[in-house]
């Protein structure tokens, strides 16, 4: 707050003694602008009578610095200039004061230079002979004036902004300082702005409300702990943080917790993923159950989403025992043989490994082929489980962006992604056809290809070649990805779509192969309304055509 009153006292001086200068520049420059014009017809006045009675005598014995003046007859011809030779002068009867004057007997005007740094005034009279004199004058314009008077205005206005800075430092400590003193603990003994009684008082009055209502809600908490201490089944309170209200003695025998956990996050209290993903989905759907082991118990958690005035308040976490339950019908999760299987061995890959790094028995010389392993079996871990939340978003069916999508262009962008791949292994790869337009998900087109190229790459011979075909032809948009690799037997041509399905399980290891690619690009062609064909011979390479219908 105190700055907010310096930076507004501080904005105000400047921009208050900025118009000013500005306001009292422009009227001055105003003010002089007029009384300059009527000197000017003054002189114009006296130099008419003058050549009224003298002629051009009188002007050649004019030497004026200031002025000058220009005789011009009626048919707009100057007849003198007491600067420049008559002669070499250009016609001066379009010109608008001369115009005017001839017209009314005088006019005046106003040119400004083409740097717009300095204007002329002309003013002109006819005489009776019906010829014009013409007086003018040059004066800068008020930029350049100001332009003139800008140092001192800097210093001026540095000079007040640093004095408006130090009286607006002092004033806004002065009117802040008794707010920032002020004792919220009792209200009414305060002794500050006049203005702030209103609210000290209601600040009073909430403070008394607030204590009456922390020994109503003390009171109804013991009750509430007496209660809980008498259940068999583990009772958790989280508020809508995830941080324990209450927790009754069944759950810290449960969780293997401190009856000091009340406070704090639950996660500190239990770190599995288990409980993290039911509590989420509880608070996204309003309830959800998990079955989970703890010291040798099998609990069943039932999860329920607390809401206050429509908001969610919190969760609520029933723990019922159901060892012997779990036991008799040996519960078996839904999670695939298969799956288990692949996750385990590229994380027993990283344990082993790091097992070794941690007691101490990896060479430094081979630390970084150890490091190497984990983070090439993490990889791995990690490109397996984006290809089962690929294929499961796939299952699911639903709705993803489409748009209109050249299978040529994406065909291009797989073979430059898997370029250096395939230069590694020895590989040519080569993309050929026509654009063939598909209305789909760009990203799963992307994956079919790029998935079915993989394959051929690693599945290839040293010095091979795959090639990307596309065409478009009889309603059907088409891909074929052809390659001179080891091919497939006939026996497992209609299983490789499979998940984890392997022909060769040994070069899948060696290559990082998930075992879900082909799966995938068979998910994301049926969901595209497309079809696949499959030719393939040992030893003599596959070629894989998708067709897509164009609509």
């Amino acid at each position: 707050m105190t700055k907010k009153i310096f930076h507004s006292i501080l904005l105000v001086a400047g921009a208050v003694l900025l118009a000013s200068l500005f306001v009292i520049t422009g009227a001055l420059y105003e003010y002089f602008g007029i009384i300059q014009k009527k000197q000017l017809k003054d002189e114009l006045s006296l130099a008419a009578v003058s050549v009224e009675q003298q002629g051009g005598d009188f002007l050649k014995r004019l030497s004026p610095d200031r002025y000058r003046i220009t005789w011009i007859n009626t048919e707009g011809n100057v007849i003198y200039d007491t600067r420049t030779d008559a002669e070499s002068l250009e016609n001066h009867a379009d010109r608008t004061e001369i115009k005017q004057a001839l017209k009314d007997g005088y006019g005046e005007s106003i040119r400004y230079s083409s740097t717009l740094l300095e204007k002329t005034i002309y003013c002109a009279q006819r005489l009776t002979d019906g010829s014009v004199l013409r007086i003018s004058v040059s004066q800068a314009t008020i930029g350049v004036l100001v332009l003139g008077i800008l140092q001192p205005i800097l210093i001026v206005l540095i000079a007040a902004l640093v004095l408006s800075g130090m009286l607006a430092k002092r004033l806004s400590k002065r009117i802040v300082e008794p707010l920032n003193s002020l004792d919220l603990e009792h209200p009414l003994d305060n002794d500050s702005y006049e203005e702030l009684s209103p609210l000290l008082s209601r600040i009073n009055r909430q403070h008394n409300q607030i204590t009456a209502q922390m020994r109503e809600l003390k009171k109804r908490t013991d009750q509430f702990a007496q209660i809980t201490a008498s259940m068999k089944e583990g009772l958790v309170l989280l508020d809508n943080r995830g941080c324990i209200l209450s927790i009754n003695p069944a759950a810290i025998e449960i969780f293997g917790a401190e009856p000091s956990c009340v406070g704090q996050d639950f996660l500190s209290v239990d770190r599995s993923h288990d409980m993290s993903v039911a509590i989420q989905a509880a608070l996204k759907d309003g309830h959800s159950e998990i079955h989970a082991g703890r010291k040798g118990f099998i609990y069943q958690f039932d999860i329920s989403r607390i809401a206050a005035d429509g908001e969610t308040a919190g969760v609520v976490i029933l723990a019922f025992d159901i060892t012997e339950k779990e036991t008799a019908e040996q519960n078996r999760r839904e999670f695939t043989a298969n799956v288990s299987h692949e996750l385990k061995t590229p994380l027993q890959g990283i344990i082993g490994s790091a097992e070794l790094i941690e007691n101490g028995m990896v060479k430094p010389e081979d630390m970084s082929r150890f490091v190497g392993h984990i983070r090439l079996e993490a990889q791995r871990l990690v490109t397996l489980i984006g290809d089962i939340i690929r294929l499961s978003q796939l299952d699911e069916g639903g709705d993803m962006p489409r748009e209109n999508v050249d299978l040529l262009s994406v065909a291009s962008a797989v073979a430059d992604d898997l370029l250096p791949s395939a230069d590694s292994q020895g590989i040519s790869i080569a993309v050929e056809g026509s654009p063939a337009n598909v209305y789909g998900v760009k990203r799963l087109l992307y994956e079919i290809v790029y998935n079915l190229c993989d394959n051929a790459i690693k599945y290839n011979r040293q010095g091979g070649s795959v090639k990307i075909s596309t065409v478009s032809e009889g309603g059907f948009s088409s891909v074929t990805v052809s390659d001179t690799g080891i091919g497939i037997a006939p026996e497992y041509q209609n299983r490789i779509f499979e998940r984890f399905f392997r022909v060769d399980k040994s070069h899948s290891k060696s290559s990082g192969g998930t075992g879900l690619g082909l799966s995938i690009v068979k998910h994301a062609v049926q969901y595209h309304h497309g079809k696949i064909d499959l030719t393939s011979a040992p030893g003599k390479g596959t070629s894989i055509k998708i067709d897509f219908p164009t609509c």
